[in-house]
């Protein structure tokens, strides 16, 4: 088992995971140089479901994988191609391609976890707690591959958008528990719209609206951080979130920076980032390493 305190050279490599038609959808697999096994954890981008790409998170899981931890950082649909549930198909599909490639990684597919930032913690957060959705479960693995399901044994969530129906409310400036700052609706609305299409999808896919309304769900252990104000992730629902899966029987842990700001990972060399890249990866060994 990889030890915390150990610092790993890696290898940093592009695979193609996925095709539809003739595009093709690539993993960047970061890889510590060792005997292992590692511990896995899928990385999902952030950019309000629309934007962004496996490269967004480079010099975090860089960071990462020099700790011992094998991250695999995920392209997938963004609209206009795939609005919702696209993306949750192929991360629900690359999660899988992930244990089935675990031992020529050096790792193991027991132990697999997903992380993500803004509206990609959001997705790992879903998928953590649908690992057996149907909808997003619909992508098949090749015919000779090994039987693998979905299920992760921790998930990562760095500044969440954790409720796509309040975040979307809250740019529109309709709640009156917060109070967004000028311009939000500009940047963000558009994309909601976009990817979710419509106010029950995104009710439908907030997790603490899936706690409330009983449906049966995983509760993997959960690390949830974020900085005191970040203007495009309103505190109320991730203060709910966090009561609600408590409540339900999840573990969760949870870490508030001071101030305001959204990077908390863009940087790695900065003190916050240190302290959230040390936490993430002390709770990652803990529960899958």
């Amino acid at each position: 088992m990889a030890t915390r305190t150990q610092t790993y050279e890696i290898d940093v490599a592009d695979v193609e995971y996925l095709r539809h038609g003739e595009t093709h959808f690539l993993a960047r697999v970061f890889k510590p140089i060792g005997k292992g096994p590692f511990p896995i954890m899928i990385e999902l981008h952030g950019g309000a479901w629309v934007r962004g790409t496996r490269m967004n998170g480079e010099a975090a899981n860089k960071a990462m994988a020099k700790m011992g931890v094998i991250v695999v950082a995920l392209d997938f649909r963004v609209p206009p191609e795939g609005p919702y549930p696209a993306s949750l198909a192929d991360i629900h599909f690359g999660i899988r391609w992930c244990k089935t490639q675990a031992v020529a990684w050096n790792g193991r597919p027991d132990r697999i976890g997903a992380m993500g930032t803004s509206s990609g913690a959001h997705q790992a957060m879903l998928i953590g707690m649908r690992p057996d959705d149907p909808r997003y479960a619909a992508l098949s693995l090749p015919s000779d591959a090994v039987a693998v399901d979905a299920t992760l044994g921790c998930v990562l969530l760095v500044s969440p958008v954790i409720d796509p129906l309040g975040r979307y409310r809250y740019a529109k400036g309709l709640r009156e528990d917060c109070v967004p700052p000028p311009g939000i609706a500009e940047r963000v609305v558009d994309m909601h719209d976009q990817y979710w299409q419509t106010e029950e999808a995104m009710a439908e896919a907030a997790p603490a609206h899936i706690l409330d309304s009983g449906e049966r769900t995983a509760l993997p252990p959960v690390l949830a951080l974020r900085r005191d104000y970040e203007e495009a992730h309103p505190r109320p629902d991730f203060d709910e979130f966090v009561g609600k899966y408590g409540k339900a029987g999840g573990q969760i842990e949870v870490t508030i920076f001071e101030g305001e700001g959204e990077r908390i990972l863009s940087d790695p060399s900065t003190p916050i980032a240190k302290q959230a890249l040390e936490q993430m990866s002390a709770f990652i060994h803990q529960h899958i390493g």
